[in-house]
């Protein structure tokens, strides 16, 4: 298991900042939410790349800031809209992997929609097969205000594409209404990263010296269904003070972590 920030929690810091700061603070991995098509272009993430070595910080993930434009983009019944998506989002996948990433993660269509699921799946997995084309693997995301929110839909997905892995964000859950362990029940060894926060009186995204959300407890139960991925701590900039927060977070979890092992 290993353990990182993502540079969301930076937002709108510019990523290369952020960047610096996780590698400075030597963050064992991090996840690189991209914020412009500018930051796709070889010499930023050449840069990218750099000061992550020189941290000896392992890039895990990318995020597309696209997200918002997916339902648009992948999954209306326009064929060749998706078909230009796909190229569009080949973009990503060749970063992550220049990178020495493993996933994109991907929120999908909205909740509201009224198209088939078998059009939502079959989608999904020719996009999979475009990244794998690519090195990297596609991560489906459960986001509230997305079709894959709700545990049902996750269940159903899973059941159609065995081979699909998901990210589980800790916070999105809770403002979903859908219960954690529950839905890593539900996925199991296809959960292969997590998005993770606190939670308490103060709100549902918070530091994990904050709240009383049970850190130790959930990591005994990624290790009790043998998860051997990335726990990601991402926080929107309005929920924590200062940056040291973040790998305060880290430190928790990689002691809570170690007291499991021994």
């Amino acid at each position: 298991m290993v353990f990182g920030i993502s540079t969301a929690c930076f937002y709108p810091e510019l990523t290369e900042k952020a960047a610096e700061w996780i590698a400075g603070a030597g963050i064992p991995a991090a996840e690189v939410f991209f914020n412009a098509p500018s930051e796709l272009a070889p010499e930023f993430l050449r840069k990218l790349r750099d000061t992550f070595q020189r941290g000896g910080t392992q890039v895990i993930s990318v995020h597309p800031f696209t997200s918002g434009l997916e339902p648009l983009l992948l999954f209306s019944e326009y064929e060749r809209r998706f078909i230009d998506g796909v190229e569009l989002y080949r973009r990503y996948f060749e970063a992550a992997a220049y990178l020495g990433a493993s996933y994109v993660v991907l929120h999908g269509d909205r909740k509201e929609s009224q198209s088939p699921q078998t059009l939502y799946f079959e989608r999904y997995a020719r996009l999979d097969e475009a990244a794998k084309s690519c090195g990297v693997r596609l991560l489906q995301e459960n986001v509230e205000r997305c079709r894959a929110g709700r545990g049902d839909f996750l269940a159903a997905m899973k059941k159609v594409l065995p081979d699909a892995l998901f990210v589980l964000d800790l916070k999105q859950a809770r403002r979903a209404g859908e219960d954690v362990l529950g839905l890593l029940k539900v996925l199991g060894p296809s959960v292969r990263h997590i998005h993770m926060s606190g939670c308490g009186p103060e709100g549902d995204c918070l530091p994990l010296h904050r709240g009383d959300f049970d850190c130790r407890g959930f990591l005994r139960e990624l290790t009790n269904q043998g998860f051997s991925g990335s726990v990601i701590v991402e926080l929107y900039r309005g929920n924590y003070g200062a940056y040291e927060e973040l790998s305060q977070s880290v430190a928790i979890l990689e002691r809570g972590f170690q007291s499991l092992e021994g």
